[in-house]
């Protein structure tokens, strides 16, 4: 039995990891903006569940979200940073104000989050951090592609994580999730700026169409993702990344060619830099 802090608790992979966690006997600090939303899926009030209302923006109310946790059941075990939303519009369409908003929760709301966890990870030299990213943080594409940089930032911070928390006893692994029946590509999950640019409907119109069609028929199944992030907590080595949806492994390895194709296409040229 351990403790569970999952942020974004409310709904989607949250709320699934949530689910599952308890149902393997660990208690959870659930958060969410309103943690009414937590409660009404558990009209029971499992003793397990600790669900707090915490905005991943406001580091004060994450920090007293963790010290309640400790305080209810003696520390934290897993971390899951897992609040964040969606956005989508060609790179030039996005405006200021919605790509500040989103990397305030996705990439902001993850440090915070980090921030009022760590001491207690570190304290025990024990611990599991998952960081939601999304397949997009390692192969974006067009449409999403701010999107797509705020899960890169996730993955960068999570990766210098896993060095900086390895001799601490503390592991790190970055959840790449493709596309599961949750209501991410919702209105609740998934900001849309306006096709505004003509030129761009080429290359991110059919990225639009796609989302708004796949909405509700994606293939992946959020209880057994929920299984399979729970898993990974208990496995004697677990990897930096966990790709998840058949979905995921195709563009994770589509981009790993590209990328093995490129670099020796053009090694020679990496090569003849030196002095």
């Amino acid at each position: 039995m351990g403790t569970w802090f999952v942020t974004g608790a409310s709904r989607g992979l949250g709320a699934a990891i949530t689910r599952e966690a308890l149902e393997r006997g660990h208690h959870v600090v659930a958060t969410a903006r309103d943690a009414s939303t937590v409660l009404a899926a558990y009209p029971e009030q499992p003793d397990g569940l600790l669900a707090l209302s915490a905005d991943v923006t406001e580091p004060a109310g994450l920090a007293a979200a963790a010290e309640a946790g400790v305080a209810r059941f003696g520390g934290i075990d897993v971390v899951v940073a897992n609040a964040g939303h969606g956005l989508v519009g060609a790179v030039e369409e996005v405006s200021d104000a919605a790509a500040r908003a989103l990397f305030d929760v996705n990439v902001f709301g993850v440090l915070n989050t980090l921030r009022a966890t760590l001491p207690v990870l570190r304290a025990q030299r024990s611990g599991h951090v998952l960081t939601v990213s999304s397949v997009g943080g390692f192969a974006t594409a067009p449409a999403v592609g701010v999107y797509g940089a705020s899960k890169f930032a996730v993955e960068g911070i999570s990766e210098a994580l896993h060095g900086e928390l390895a001799p601490l006893g503390v592991r790190v692994t970055i959840v790449e999730p493709g596309g599961f029946r949750t209501d991410f590509l919702g209105g609740a999950s998934l900001r849309v700026e306006p096709a505004s640019i003509a030129d761009y409907a080429e290359a991110a119109g059919p990225v639009r169409e796609a989302m708004a069609y796949h909405d509700g028929r994606q293939a992946g199944d959020p209880a057994k993702a929920a299984r399979a992030v729970v898993d990974v907590t208990e496995a004697a080595e677990p990897p930096l990344r966990l790709q998840l949806g058949a979905d995921a492994v195709q563009r994770v390895e589509a981009k790993l060619e590209l990328v093995r194709r490129e670099l020796d296409a053009w090694r020679h040229v990496a090569l003849s830099t030196a002095h």
